[in-house]
């Protein structure tokens, strides 16, 4: 046990929840995404018959879906006007939003709970806006059953979609933990290395649909988070003490 592969970008530079494998037990962590999120060409997008002037509210539930959005606005040359509204997920979606526009409260909405529970009630007051919903080609229908529940008119518009980060054909490939966050992820591990067999190799998975594409792969799960190791750092700490614990540098110092 040697190598471990996290299926997800590099983080900042700083603390991860990651160093512990490192420190602890002399692991090399390698953060390498299985998918990545690449944007929907205007030409793509215009076969949706979704005309981006006509909406006059946008719901945003993700900072990808941000990007993506004034990115496909740019590229059909359409100016955003001042009067548009927006409404996020959460506030940390609202402040990404300097990005590209200046910050006004009076146009700006977000759930402080981060659940989109708690963003239907601007969306009520505001119901005669338009509303348009960018999304991936792989969105999750439970984010918006709520919006349909309380009877919300949205459009939504695939604006992005998730495709496979290939390996390039000399790229190593000697892990001995894979860790997943998406069932992309595990799609695309198959379509890399379609002969791929597992062996010793331990893999853990974090959400139910991932722990699904996992189990339907036939592959054997090893490792996925619990009340006792809530992140998947935790987890797979958990799971080096439990197999490997001759690996631990530091027995004494339980982290």
């Amino acid at each position: 046990m040697k190598r471990i592969l996290v299926s997800q970008p590099k983080p900042a530079a700083g603390k991860s929840p990651y160093n512990i494998l490192s420190t602890r037990f002399g692991m090399e962590v390698v953060f390498r995404p299985f998918i990545k999120v690449v944007g929907m060409p205007a030409r793509e997008f215009r076969q949706q018959k979704i005309y981006i002037p006509e909406y006059t509210g946008i719901i945003f539930t993700a900072r990808t879906a941000v990007d993506h959005y004034f990115a496909l606005c740019e590229e059909t040359r359409f100016h955003v006007p001042d009067t548009m509204k927006y409404f996020c997920l959460n506030e940390s979606i609202a402040n990404y939003l300097q990005k590209y526009i200046i910050y006004r409260k009076r146009k700006i909405f977000f759930s402080e709970t981060g659940r989109i529970e708690d963003l239907i009630p601007y969306l009520v007051k505001h119901s005669k806006e338009k509303f348009l919903l960018p999304i991936s080609d792989t969105h999750r229908r439970e984010k918006t059953i709520a919006l349909d529940k309380q009877g919300i008119v949205y459009q939504p518009a695939v604006m992005y979609r998730t495709v496979s980060n290939d390996f390039a054909p000399d790229e190593p490939f000697d892990y001995d933990m894979l860790l997943f966050f998406s069932p992309s992820g595990v799609k695309s591990l198959q379509s890399n290395f379609p002969d791929f067999k597992q062996g010793d190799i331990a893999i853990g998975a974090m959400g139910d649909s991932t722990i699904e594409a996992v189990n339907n792969a036939g592959l054997r799960l090893d490792i996925t988070i619990s009340p006792e190791a809530p992140s998947m750092a935790a987890a797979a700490v958990r799971f080096l003490r439990e197999n490997y614990p001759e690996l631990e540098i530091d027995g004494n110092d339980k982290e």
